[in-house]
């Protein structure tokens, strides 16, 4: 028999309990070490290499101007309702040169900006990063970019004329430190800003152009990202942000025209992400991964003398595929601009120089040098990764069927050097070839580093095997050790617990067969609205069965006829959460409820929202009883004002089409108040009040039910039950607005469990725990991918970046109603103790049972990750995946499951 403490509870079991959690953390660090290393790199910075075809190149340009705006999709810039109207001018008299560049996944700022300066495929884990503003691993210090060979070249030619100097997202400056001569960095994450993050960069514009000692100027807008994240890519706002940034456009163009010094510089106008169609980015849909990107200057137009055979168009009809003018890799940045400014492509460059730029160059031996400089510095990086031995003329002599695509690449290799011109040999010299046997040989070179490009592009990451193995036997071992501290449990808890098991067994089952699934994975949200809708038809059936056969009232038919209306209004209620916010990825943007009535309707908006806030409101007032009604009611009011007048605010100044003329009226009005002589009242102000005023509340309610426990009352059951509107009111602040109403069909599946009371076993609260807090997170839109994350209260009464801070605020929003499950299960299982026989350990039972479950998906999820590691999706599906794990397990189950739930049960439990 397993030992005992003094309390009657077996240690064994709660030590295995403990043990299982323990391990959870620690076999998600090793298995994330595994399956997101730092790809080893090539040190060092590269240098001209003399491979028999001459000196390098001259560089056509002296300076660039590098305009970044996040998240410019390409049909932003692209098609007839663009604000580009004066970029796509350009487009037509040849001074602008097109393209759609491909974002690879994830389609995150940093990940990206490593791509473009790097040339190469940065590593998955900087998708986490990119969140920490704070973060300095992810530093390209000690690695080849073309800022450090633009920066080399300048020190070498002791030009005081070279300085580095950049306007914009500060992500810069923790990629770069120290790189930059002059910089004004601005946070990427505080989405509620359109107009300040811009003008921070604008006001630097002409000043640095009149300047003539730097030879890159960086500008990264960021407004037009925070529209999307805020509004999505049909906002309002968006057409009149790409006018503005048109106007940046326009005003460097006709420097660049006028002004001696800029004769020579080049403007390259691109976006390092796109967009879906809710306005967010990290996966892969075809919106996301396909910004544009634009090479622009007055010299473009006679020099490429019309590269395309005619002038191109512009604008042009829209595409779903977003695939406009002429298709390259984002990666291809780097050693095209290498070439067009004179210095080396960075060491471990994938990227292939752009052929539409080698008409710069009037001579061959140029053109030349630039395709072999180009293939031998990625031939490098191939040797490097399948040894040089692979790539020599011996190892390739049977070239005839070669059996693989490293022999077949390596085949092609030594055709072209064989073929290639040589510059510094009078009998083959390039300008003795015929036009037609050059066009054969670069065509053979370009199309070598395609697929050289390819062949390196596929070797994602380099798993560490021994890792991955060991994070998963450590999941796996959580989840035995957590199985066996719930039959522990379950077993001594009295009453039919194992027969009331078999659906969460049967959910944890086939959740864990799903993650082997592609399709299942992206389209999760409707396993956990059917199971969620199955189970509440078991509850509703058992239910109206007990009220028809009730021995325990007169009335059998009046109280089976309040069980049926309860019973249609929890299903309705499931319903509507299904329909609220299409999610998953095949129907991304499709109509819902939001779309369809509530944005067009922003009084039918406001009127439920503020139905929200009154009956939270009221709850907080008789949650509140134990203190007098006299202090309450007013302390009360003046919180829940406070909440709404802030949410006004916000949306006004977020998505002013959501704020109807009423409520337009209200939001001027409380300015008013508010503002006074002292001038208007800030929305962090405003946010820091409401959070104030919740701290207190909170404060006041947990005195309350330690007073009470110390004076062995009944009274901290009504104390205990006010925390679950207290959260509410929090969870309505990070919320979106047209979210909010969620919280009414919240309560009416919490009051149709509630009332089941008497019939609800610990392990069947626990099984509606588990349905309710995946279906309640979906219902708020959120998917498996790191594109439907939101950002959008991540700074809600905060005035900088805080790591803890905006970590919390972006957890609470995303996860809102999954912790408003989770809060509201404790107050399910109190309710437990007022049965004549409670069920023993009914929070070690809950505690037990969750952990089962969230072992065993750790261990679906990481061996869905080993074992598809090579498919197609492992970075756009299984990866993010992940990912949601690592916050589902930690964020969710250990933070806030066990240690929210357990502090909420401790506080409402007896001494």
């Amino acid at each position: 028999m397993a030992a005992r403490n003094a309390a009657g509870t077996p240690l064994i079991a709660v030590l295995l309990l403990l043990g299982a959690n323990l391990l959870i953390p620690l076999a998600i660090g090793i298995f994330g070490k595994g399956f997101f290393p730092y790809k080893p790199l090539l040190p060092g910075l590269a240098q001209y290499e003399d491979h028999g075809f001459g000196p390098p190149a001259p560089a056509p340009f002296d300076r660039v101007v590098f305009m970044v705006v996040d998240a410019l999709r390409s049909d932003f810039v692209y098609v007839a309702n663009s604000g580009f109207q004066f970029t796509q001018s350009l487009i037509r008299n040849g001074a602008a040169v097109p393209f759609t560049a491909h974002a690879t996944s994830p389609t995150v700022t940093m990940p990206r900006i490593k791509a473009i300066t790097t040339g190469s495929i940065p590593s998955f884990l900087d998708v986490v990063l990119n969140v920490d503003e704070g973060d300095k691993s992810s530093s390209l210090a000690s690695q080849d970019t073309w800022l450090a060979q633009l920066k080399a070249k300048q020190a070498q030619q002791a030009d005081e004329n070279g300085k580095l100097v950049l306007y914009g997202d500060d992500t810069w400056l923790k990629l770069f430190p120290e790189t930059f001569d002059r910089a004004d960095g601005t946070s990427s994450f505080f989405v509620a800003d359109f107009t300040e993050v811009d003008n921070n960069v604008t006001r630097h514009v002409p000043d640095e152009l009149r300047q003539t000692d730097w030879s890159l100027m960086v500008l990264h807008y960021l407004g037009l990202d925070h529209i999307g994240h805020k509004g999505g890519p049909r906002s309002p706002n968006m057409v009149p942000k790409q006018h503005e940034m048109d106007a940046i456009v326009r005003e460097i163009f006709e420097a660049l025209e006028t002004q001696p010094h800029l004769e020579n510089t080049l403007l390259v106008l691109l976006g390092d992400h796109g967009m879906n169609d809710a306005g967010n980015h990290g996966a892969s849909s075809a919106g996301e991964t396909s910004p544009a990107l634009l090479f622009v200057a007055p010299k473009l137009k006679t020099a490429l003398s019309d590269p395309y055979g005619s002038f191109l168009p512009s604008p042009l009809a829209e595409r779903d595929d977003f695939q406009f003018y002429r298709s390259v890799e984002q990666s291809d940045l780097a050693p095209t601009l290498g070439a067009l400014l004179g210095f080396p492509a960075p060491k471990n460059n994938l990227g292939a120089f752009i052929p539409t730029f080698l008409p710069l160059w009037s001579e061959r031996r140029d053109q030349v040098q630039i395709l072999m400089h180009n293939a031998h510095q990625i031939l490098r990086v191939l040797e490097t990764a399948f040894s040089p031995e692979v790539f020599t003329e011996t190892s390739v002599e049977g070239c005839t069927d070669p059996q693989s695509d490293i022999e077949e690449i390596a085949c092609a290799w030594q055709d072209i050097v064989r073929t290639a011109p040589r510059l510094n040999g009078e009998d083959n010299d390039s300008s003795k070839l015929s036009d037609e046997a050059y066009e054969e040989w670069a065509s053979k070179t370009i199309k070598w580093l395609r697929n050289a490009q390819q062949i390196m592009s596929g070797m994602a990451s380099n798993y560490d095997i021994p890792k991955l193995g060991l994070g998963l036997c450590a999941a796996a071992n959580s989840m035995v050790l957590a199985i066996g501290a719930a039959y522990t449990f379950v077993s001594r808890g009295g009453g039919s617990g194992f027969t009331q098991l078999a659906p969460i067994s049967l959910i944890t089952i086939t959740y864990g067969i799903m993650m082997f699934a592609s399709s299942y994975v992206e389209e999760e949200h409707h396993f956990w609205y059917w199971s969620t809708s199955a189970w509440l038809a078991l509850v509703g059936w058992r239910s109206l069965s007990d009220a028809s056969s009730s021995r325990t009232t007169r009335q059998p038919q009046q109280h089976a006829l309040v069980a049926v209306v309860s019973i249609v209004a929890a299903f309705t209620a499931i319903r509507l959460l299904r329909g609220w916010n299409q999610t998953g990825q095949k129907f991304a943007g499709e109509p819902d409820l939001v779309k369809t009535f509530l944005q067009p309707n922003p009084r039918l908006l406001w009127t439920l929202v503020a139905a929200t806030y009154a009956l939270t409101g009221l709850e907080l007032v008789q949650g509140f009883s134990v203190f007098p009604a006299a202090t309450t009611a007013p302390a009360v009011f003046v919180l829940v004002l406070s909440a709404l007048s802030f949410k006004l605010v916000f949306t006004y100044e977020d998505s002013p089409e959501l704020v109807g003329s009423f409520a337009r009226t209200l939001v001027e009005l409380i300015e008013r108040i508010d503002g006074g002589s002292s001038g208007p009242v800030t929305l962090i102000t405003r946010a820091r009040i409401v959070f104030t005023g919740l701290a207190i509340a909170a404060g006041a309610a947990i005195y309350s039910i330690i007073a009470s426990k110390r004076q062995n009352n009944k009274t901290k059951r009504p104390a205990v039950n006010v925390l679950l509107p207290l959260y509410t009111l929090l969870a309505i602040t990070q919320s979106r607005t047209t979210n909010i109403p969620l919280f009414l069909l919240f309560g009416v599946v919490y009051r149709f469990l509630a009332a089941q009371k008497q019939n609800l076993a610990p392990t069947e609260i626990t099984t509606a725990t588990l349905l309710l807090q995946f279906a309640f997170f979906f219902a708020f839109g959120g998917t498996n991918a790191i594109s439907s994350v939101d950002l959008s209260s991540a700074y809600n009464g905060i005035s900088g970046f805080s790591a803890g801070a905006v970590g919390v605020l972006i957890f609470v929003s995303n996860w809102a109603g999954s912790i408003y499950w989770a809060v509201a299960s404790v107050l399910l299982l109190l309710q437990l103790g007022d049965r004549p026989a409670s069920p023993s350990f009914p929070w070690l039972q809950h505690a037990s049972l969750l952990t089962v479950f969230a072992a065993a998906s750790a261990v679906a999820v990481m061996a869905a990750c080993t074992a598809l590691r090579t498919h197609l999706f492992v970075w756009t599906v299984f990866s993010p995946k992940y990912l949601y794990c690592i916050a589902w397990s930690l964020g969710m189950h250990l933070g806030t499951n066990l240690g929210l739930g357990g502090l909420l049960y401790w506080l409402g439990t007896s001494s």
